[in-house]
């Protein structure tokens, strides 16, 4: 009797949990259905005013050209990145940018709606004729950048080299827009360039992230090893490049763990970039300056090495560019650049839109001195005294090497004139001390 209940009941749970499982699929299948239902609704209403539009709008406008322009607001309305590439924009992104057309020499994104500078490239037009990271641009040439996709607004800057062009832009702390005259050049980035300060502190200054700067910084860094007791790694008005790049660079400085991750809706755009131990070749302490001109790649190396607590950030707040992108064609002519995952720091933090927050806020600007301008040190008098010299005997010093060491080194006054540079080195330089 007792095996016959047992029976009985192990029976009833089974039936109870088959008609749970029918319920659920039957269930599921509703969802389905219903989804398919209202996807296929959605598409009869698209289609309905596309035909509508068609038929009663007052200009004569062609189905083709109604799909295009479905298709660009779509894309332009799912974020500041995404876009529609029609047969000339396709086409215009293929071209290898081999140095054969002339630009300007900066690098724009969109923020908060505005087509804005992220950052001028060191020694190129733009940054020669005074543009500046956070300038919002209004004008290219005659043409208003209101409703203009990132793309478009790249096409039109580009151009011939010699080639004059004009961009209005406005500023903040100016009380009306300023227009800025450049002139098209050849565009050729040196990414890598370092100096010394104090013969003990090695300033490494990266303006973007090309396929050879972790290499390059690499080399600085061994050439220096012997006498460098900390770094200072300048980050500011970096627009980004490679993400590769960026992880190499990262990996020079940190051991293990988490450099960035990637995630989006599919699985199979989440990859999670690591360091390791074998291409960390200095623990010396850092300093990483950061500004609103910082961006991508750059917002990845500084907080990744805040993360890591491997590095003290100064300047201000990066730009907040954290995400990717990917060109998907959908003819032979045409395609769409779609954003498919965001960057995510070591702690998880994301950098899309808030970008990288620095440890110690220091604004841009010249640090103020009351030294006597008209007094010469006795450290400098021989100097003086030898170059007064050479005025009367009317020689010239040949030594093209010395000179040389002279453009490598950082000299107090150029300190004194980068308020962000200086606070870095002496934050820097108390972090050697403590370490000592």
């Amino acid at each position: 009797m007792k095996n016959k209940k047992l029976f009985t009941l192990g029976f009833s749970s089974v039936a109870i949990s088959l008609s749970l499982l029918l319920s659920s699929s039957l269930f599921a299948e509703a969802i389905q259905k219903d989804s398919e239902t209202s996807r296929l609704e959605a598409l009869a209403k698209f289609t309905k005013v596309i035909s509508i539009v068609e038929q009663y709008n007052v200009d004569d406008i062609t189905i083709e050209e109604l799909i295009d322009k479905s298709l660009d607001g779509m894309m332009k309305n799912l974020d500041a990145h995404s876009n529609y590439l029609t047969q000339k924009d396709y086409k215009r992104l293929k071209v290898q940018t081999d140095g054969e057309f002339g630009g300007l020499g900066i690098t724009v994104g969109m923020k908060d709606g505005a087509l804005t500078v992220i950052a001028p490239l060191d020694d190129t037009p733009a940054d020669k004729a005074g543009l500046k990271a956070g300038d919002i641009i209004l004008k290219i040439d005659d043409k208003s950048t209101l409703g203009m996709t990132i793309d478009e607004a790249v096409s039109l800057m580009r151009g011939k080299v010699g080639d004059p062009i004009d961009i209005t832009i406005v500023r903040e702390g100016e009380t009306k827009p300023l227009i800025v005259h450049i002139v098209r050049g050849k565009i050729t980035i040196d990414s890598v360039h370092a100096k010394v300060v104090n013969d003990d502190i090695l300033y490494v200054r990266v303006s973007s992230f090309d396929k050879k700067v972790a290499d390059d910084v690499a080399k600085e860094i061994k050439k220096r090893k012997s006498t460098t007791k900390g770094i200072v790694l300048d980050l500011r008005n970096n627009p980004g490049g490679l993400l590769d790049q960026a992880v190499g660079l990262v990996d020079l400085f940190v051991n293990s763990g988490k450099v960035v991750s990637q995630k989006g809706r599919n699985e199979s755009e989440n990859k999670v970039y690591s360091a390791t131990s074998g291409a960390t070749i200095t623990d010396v302490p850092m300093v990483v300056l950061v500004n609103g001109g910082s961006a991508s790649a750059s917002e990845i190396v500084s907080g990744a090495l805040q993360d890591h607590k491997r590095a003290v950030l100064v300047g201000q707040n990066t730009f907040g560019k954290g995400s990717v992108q990917v060109v998907l064609p959908i003819t032979d002519e045409e395609a769409i650049k779609l954003t498919i995952a965001r960057y995510y720091l070591p702690s998880g933090r994301t950098i899309q839109a808030v970008g990288v927050k620095p440890d110690i806020t220091v604004l841009p600007g010249e640090l103020k001195t009351h030294e006597n301008e008209f007094a010469i040190k006795e450290a400098d008098l021989k100097k003086h005294l030898e170059q007064e010299l050479q005025k009367v005997d009317g020689k010239k010093s040949d030594d093209k090497a010395n000179q040389k060491d002279k453009e490598d080194i950082i000299t107090p006054e150029i300190l004194n004139k980068d308020n962000q540079l200086k606070t870095g080195v002496d934050i820097l330089r108390a972090l050697i001390i403590t370490k000592g």
